[in-house]
């Protein structure tokens, strides 16, 4: 197939270069949104009188042929093509002749493919945005039915202090809702559309840009020319976004791999969700979350790539910029593959409640509350802070922790200490006496749970 461009060519390109500069193989999945920027761009033409309405019409039916037959899979992108416009403009012209070259009048392939991209990563993006969703409602089955199962609250991975499982849970759904409002926020930047800034200096027809944007779905136009054919940005955001909401699901898929191991046994992940072993019959691996931990660092990757192709680059468009796509395209399918599989994940693990609480025994995780009792006696922090110390000392020497320690043995230390001591440092006390906003507490945790889902439900 010839070349759009060769009429100032005296020699076919080399077929190796060909094959280096086509971009085919992986800007073919914009087959729609080019079909449909194109149908717009059409009927905007016919309505301006820059092409006849009928020609405009017969663009038109042509095009949603081809998108009709592409989908049913009558029509087979043609792969030898340089990029997916030159195949629907090819194949439209096949269809209807020298009218369907009237299509690319005030257009370029500059704007066309920036229009494209854009279109293509809002469809994507919002379904990201889905998914998520669908994860913090994974997430808050979890934390509801485990809102009062105690178990440590690690700092340094040294246990700190008694928690809830709810309340761990429910940090993870805080940082997926700031992914989800980020996501929204990249979103009102990118949906203004370039289509009409050509190749960067505009057009002199009377074109309607807002008319074609309108009937896109777009909040608006890029203002200028130059920066809606060259502008990039909307790509390193999202990429940025997709790193950070990849890095959420790497220290949650973190935790769960520790969970779930013998060491800590605090979950039993589903059969469905874990693979074995082809020589140690009792394994149970969390293949999933190791995946997931595993691609966070490929994501982070597309947005190194993104930022380094961008950084030198004079304007307008440069054929670097075709660099964006495999970057943009692989971020956001690694996002949804992994968000496709964790939130089934989350909802059918199983919490293993006593051994939470057997290692919430241990650790000395309640002598901040030991402080504090002695806090409320009258005693300065610091002093309280000191004394506790001596006695994890002492129980340390002695084998013995806090619950266990006498009366007497604790009056060695200070005379404040009195029997309501124990209540004060049991582990129920520790956690209902947690009543700050954002805390641990049973209470606390509804509250999070019932914000989380009213985000949801306004979003």
């Amino acid at each position: 197939m010839g070349k759009m461009w060769e009429g100032r060519f005296s020699k076919a390109l080399d077929q190796t270069a060909d094959d280096f500069n086509s971009s085919i193989s992986f800007d073919s999945k914009m087959f729609r949104q080019d079909i449909k920027g194109s149908m717009a761009h059409a009927a905007m033409l016919g309505a301006k009188e820059i092409i006849s309405l009928e020609d405009a019409n017969t663009i038109i039916g042509a095009l949603q042929g081809i998108l009709e037959d592409i989908e049913k899979g009558a029509l087979n992108i043609d792969m030898t093509c340089e990029d997916i416009h030159m195949f629907v403009e090819a194949e439209l012209t096949k269809r209807i002749g020298d009218t369907g070259k009237r299509l690319h009048t005030a257009r370029s392939r500059n704007d066309q493919v920036a229009l494209d991209i854009r279109m293509y990563l809002r469809d994507e993006t919002n379904k990201v945005i889905e998914m998520l969703k669908d994860t913090v409602e994974a997430i808050i089955e979890q934390a509801q039915k485990n809102k009062d199962a105690i178990l440590p609250g690690y700092t340094h991975l040294q246990r700190a202090q008694p928690i809830t499982f709810g309340h761990h849970l429910m940090a993870y759904a805080m940082m997926l809702l700031r992914d989800i409002s980020r996501l929204k926020d990249a979103l009102k930047r990118m949906n203004l559309s370039p289509l009409g800034s050509c190749a960067l200096a505009g057009t002199t027809y009377n074109t309607d840009r807002n008319f074609t944007a309108q009937i896109l779905g777009f909040d608006g136009i890029t203002a200028n020319s130059i920066d809606g054919v060259s502008d990039r940005d909307f790509c390193v955001e999202l990429a940025s976004a997709f790193s950070l909401i990849m890095m959420h699901l790497s220290r949650f898929s973190e935790e769960i791999i520790l969970w779930s191991s013998w060491e800590f046994k605090f979950i039993e992940l589903d059969d469905s969700f874990t693979t074995g072993s082809s020589i140690m019959p009792q394994k149970k691996n969390s293949d999933m979350a190791e995946l997931v931990r595993g691609k966070t660092g490929r994501v982070y990757g597309d947005l190194i790539t993104l930022l380094t192709m961008l950084k030198g680059l004079p304007l307008a468009y440069n054929k670097d910029m075709q660099e964006d796509k495999e970057a943009i395209f692989d971020s956001v399918e690694t996002v949804q593959k992994c968000l496709e599989v964790f939130a089934p994940m989350v909802r059918t693990f199983t919490t293993l409640k006593d051994n939470m609480y057997k290692a919430a025994q241990k650790g000395f995780i309640n002598a901040t509350d030991l402080a504090d009792y002695m806090v409320k006696k009258g005693l300065p922090f610091r002093s309280a802070y000191k004394t506790v110390g001596q006695i994890v000392a002492y129980c340390i020497e002695n084998n013995k922790v806090l619950d266990t320690m006498t009366i007497e043995e604790y009056k060695k230390y200070s005379e404040l200490f009195e029997d309501d001591l124990y209540n004060e440092i049991s582990l129920e006390t520790c956690v209902s006496k947690r009543i700050s906003e954002g805390g641990t507490s049973v209470e606390s945790v509804e509250k999070q749970i019932k914000l989380a889902l009213e985000s949801l439900k306004n979003d």
